[in-house]
């Protein structure tokens, strides 16, 4: 017999419920417990966490709903009492109410047998607790405009696009705006993740981060920025080294894009092309910078906030018009066509042409060859692009530095494609 069926026979079966509502107030008041002036602390929120259960097995066995929700305002009105009747002391009052109040909540969905949920509540509640001073710490290099970027993705995200159609217009039905906003938000959402990256690095800078998330945000504002640092030879090492880290982020970028707009494709084309560009590049990036010590910080990426208005709207055009070209170049030259718009497009931004050939591959208007090799002609005009501002931005000797490993993806993405075609 094994123990739910142990418990079950000794009318015990609820006891487990119990349990891990016990364990999760006592996590949750242990970190209280670091409080001095704290109201509450290790008993009382494993005791507000077993009240919750409780009220949820009272309520259930009573089919009172009524039952949870008047133990909430009970324990709310028991916590603040303790503040309000208190001295006046400074400290986390308004974070301990709502503390003990989750762990009445939890309490309830442990009994509720939501028991993943509840325990990964319970952790990232007390991880919040716990890393007060780091979180106060990252919020001051943050200034408005910074603040600013994060509520305009909001208002990319919820407030434009639930508003826009989806059906297609314009000349071959290419325009969906819906479609087309969509794409919009989740490329300024990767982007700005690589933007409050930046920002969290704060002054302690180091060439492989600076890379890697600048490289999230863009390539070719990381290539530009690094490479006008790099005409100082003292400099250049750790300018090459950022500049290449963060081309080498962009087959990992592309792959992740194609893996949420077009997951067939991406297993079927984009992953074993992109995989070999990534490992080629990665080995000649580590051949070109091995034995490389970084010494004093580096400079910020000069990138401009992702999710600015003026930004996304830009955005949003270039890859209608890159939808319309593509569309109208295929109808009139085939496959043909839209290689040619991809390498007209991928000199001044990959991601329009990207993401233009993964919805139509995703829509059944081209094959997965096709649109994966218009992706690889996207990158290498882009990479020979960057590899131009390279050379008139950073000079002759960054550039014969930074040839070999930006071009080696690119060629290698290429090669790929005619060998799994």
């Amino acid at each position: 017999m094994d123990l739910s069926a142990f418990l079950d026979t000794t009318h015990l079966g609820k006891l487990p419920a119990f349990v891990i509502a016990a364990g999760i107030g006592l996590l949750i008041g242990l970190e209280r417990e670091r409080v001095p002036n704290a109201r509450a602390g290790l008993r009382t929120c494993a005791l507000t966490a077993l009240f919750g259960a409780l009220a949820a097995l009272i309520g259930d066995a009573t089919q009172s709903q009524w039952v949870v929700a008047a133990g909430l305002l009970a324990v709310a009105a028991m916590i603040i009492a303790a503040y309000v009747d208190g001295d006046e002391v400074p400290g986390s009052g308004s974070t301990t109410v709502i503390a003990v109040l989750l762990a009445y909540g939890l309490g309830v969905l442990a009994y509720l047998e939501e028991t993943h949920l509840a325990v990964s509540l319970g952790l990232a509640t007390t991880a919040l607790l716990y890393f007060k001073t780091e979180f106060a710490g990252m919020m001051q290099r943050f200034d408005r405009k910074d603040l600013l970027a994060v509520l305009q993705f909001g208002a990319l995200s919820v407030v434009v696009l639930p508003l826009l159609p989806d059906e297609g217009f314009g000349p071959y039905g290419a325009l969906n705006p819906y479609r087309i906003w969509l794409l919009v938000v989740l490329i300024s959402g990767l982007s700005l993740a690589g933007f409050i990256a930046l920002r969290l690095l704060g002054s302690r800078r180091s060439a492989i981060p600076l890379g890697i998330f600048g490289g999230m945000v863009s390539t070719t504002a990381t290539t530009l920025s690094y490479a006008r640092f790099g005409r100082d030879p003292a400099s250049a090492p750790l300018a090459k080294q950022v500049i290449l880290v963060a081309n080498l982020v962009l087959p990992v970028r592309l792959a992740v894009v194609a893996a949420i707009v077009a997951p067939s494709f991406f297993f079927s084309h984009a992953a074993p092309v992109l995989g070999v560009s990534f490992v080629v590049g990665g080995i000649a990036t580590r051949f070109v910078t091995r034995g490389l010590v970084q010494h004093g910080d580096l400079p910020g990426v000069r990138t401009k906030n992702p999710t600015e208005l003026k930004a996304a709207f830009s955005f949003g055009f270039l890859f209608a018009v890159v939808l319309l070209l593509s569309a109208w170049l295929r109808d009139i030259a085939g496959d043909k066509g839209l290689y040619l718009v991809a390498l007209a497009a991928g000199i001044t931004d990959i991601d329009a042409i990207a993401l233009s050939s993964m919805r139509m591959v995703a829509n059944a208007e081209i094959g997965g060859t096709t649109a994966i090799t218009a992706i690889v002609l996207a990158l290498v005009s882009n990479q020979a692009a960057k590899l131009v501002y390279v050379l008139s931005a950073g000079g002759r000797a960054l550039f014969n530095r930074c040839v070999v490993p930006m071009a080696a993806p690119a060629v290698a993405a290429l090669l790929a494609v005619f060998a799994f075609a």
